[in-house]
C-alpha cells in the first residue's frame, strides 16, 4: 500500500515529538551534570566541568556502591537466567502431571508486587542470618526474576523447531544435549534479552536492598545515589553526575546487546 506525502510526513512529526519528549529529560540531566557546581565555579571555570563526575565519584562512594552492584547484578542475572533457562525448558517441551498449575504458579509471582511480601521475606532471611549480606539482596531478586524469565523462556522453547527436536532425539541426544547444545545457540537474541531485562531490573532495584540491609553493609548504586541526594540537596550538578554515573552501565550494556535484545523482543512479539 502506497503511503501519501501526508501521511509520512504526519509519521516523522510524531516520531520527532516522541523523541524529544525521552530525550529532553536525558539533555537537562546531562547539562546540569556538566554544568558548574556553584557560582564560584562558573566564574573560574566556565561552563564545562567535566570534574563533576570526579567528585561525585569520590564524595559519594559511588566506587563501591558500584562493585556491590556488579556483584549482586551478577549472582542474579546468573542464577535467574539458568534456572529459567531449565524451568522454561521443561514447561515448553515436556509434558507431565500438573504441568497447568507449576505455570500459574510461575505467573502469580509476576503478580504479586514486592511490597506485598517484603517485609515477612524480611523476617525469614533475618532469622536464617541472611540480612546485611550479598545473598540476602540478591537471592529475593533470583526469585523475582525466575517467574518472569520462565515465562519467557517457554514461549521461546514452545516455538521452537519441533523437527529439529526430534531429529536430534533420533541421532541419540539426550534432553539436556537437546537444550544446551541445540535450543541455546539458537536462541541466543531470546537470552541475551532476558539477561539485559534481569541485569536491568537487578541494577535499578531500590526496596530490597533497602529493607534486606538495615545496617547499611550492603548498598547498591541507586540506594547510594538516594542517600547522596539526602546528604548533598543543593549541589545539582553532583546530583546529575551521579545519576548518569549509576544509569552508564545499563547504557553501555544496551548498546553492545542492542541488536540481540531488539531481535528477541521482536520475535517474542509474534509468538504466544
Amino acid at each position: 500500500m502506497k503511503i501519501s506525502a501526508f501521511e509520512r510526513a504526519a509519521n516523522y512529526v510524531i516520531l520527532v515529538l516522541f523523541a524529544f519528549v525521552v530525550f529532553a529529560p536525558i539533555g537537562v540531566i546531562l547539562t546540569l551534570a556538566f554544568g558548574p557546581q556553584n557560582a564560584a565555579a562558573e566564574r573560574a571555570g566556565g561552563a564545562f566541568h567535566p570534574e563533576n563526575f570526579a567528585d561525585a565519584w569520590v564524595i559519594g562512594r559511588f566506587g563501591q556502591y558500584m562493585v556491590t552492584s556488579v556483584v549482586v547484578a551478577v549472582i542474579v542475572v546468573v542464577l535467574a537466567v539458568t534456572a529459567s533457562i531449565l524451568a522454561g525448558y521443561a514447561l515448553g517441551t515436556m509434558r507431565f502431571a500438573g504441568q497447568g498449575l507449576v505455570f500459574l504458579l510461575f505467573l502469580l509471582g509476576i503478580m504479586v508486587p514486592t511490597e506485598a511480601f517484603v517485609v515477612p521475606l524480611f523476617f525469614d532471611l533475618r532469622q536464617l542470618g541472611l540480612t546485611n549480606t550479598v545473598w540476602g539482596v540478591a537471592l529475593p531478586q533470583v526469585a523475582m526474576s525466575i517467574a518472569f524469565g520462565t515465562y519467557w523462556m517457554r514461549t521461546y522453547f514452545r516455538s521452537s523447531s519441533v523437527a529439529l527436536i526430534e531429529a536430534a532425539r533420533l541421532d541419540g541426544a539426550g534432553s539436556m544435549r537437546i537444550l544446551w547444545q541445540i535450543l541455546v545457540p539458537v536462541g541466543r537474541p531470546a537470552i541475551l534479552t532476558l539477561v539485559l531485562l534481569v541485569f536491568m531490573w537487578t541494577w535499578n532495584e531500590f526496596l530490597i536492598p533497602l529493607v534486606m540491609s538495615p545496617n547499611a553493609t550492603i548498598r547498591t548504586a541507586p540506594l547510594g545515589l538516594a542517600f547522596f541526594q539526602g546528604q548533598y540537596t543543593q549541589g545539582t550538578a553532583l546530583l546529575a553526575a551521579g545519576a548518569v554515573l549509576v544509569a552508564a552501565p545499563v547504557v553501555v550494556l544496551y548498546i553492545f546487546l542492542q541488536r540481540h535484545f531488539i531481535r528477541g523482543m521482536l520475535e517474542g512479539a509474534v509468538r504466544e
